[in-house]
């Protein structure tokens, strides 16, 4: 499974913008249909969990595992 780490370098190398900072990181991305991307990138060093990991990449990143692969 991928680290936060690595979500979050995902989200720098697709052109996220990183719009708040708190005890986590948020980003959205802006689509050319004019739909929002939304994701949270927790700032602990661990892995994402199985069932978070699918999740995430469906429901907020919608992009494939090999996608997510080749931009970390």
């Amino acid at each position: 499974m991928p680290s936060w780490k690595d979500l979050r370098g995902f989200c720098e190398n697709d052109g996220w913008e990183l719009y708040k900072e708190t005890d986590s990181y948020y980003y959205r991305k802006f689509m050319p249909d004019g739909s929002i991307k939304r994701t949270k990138v927790s700032k602990g060093t661990g892995e994402t969990k199985g069932h978070l990991w699918k999740t995430i990449l469906k429901k907020q990143l919608q992009v494939t595992q090999e996608y997510f692969n080749s931009k970390i």
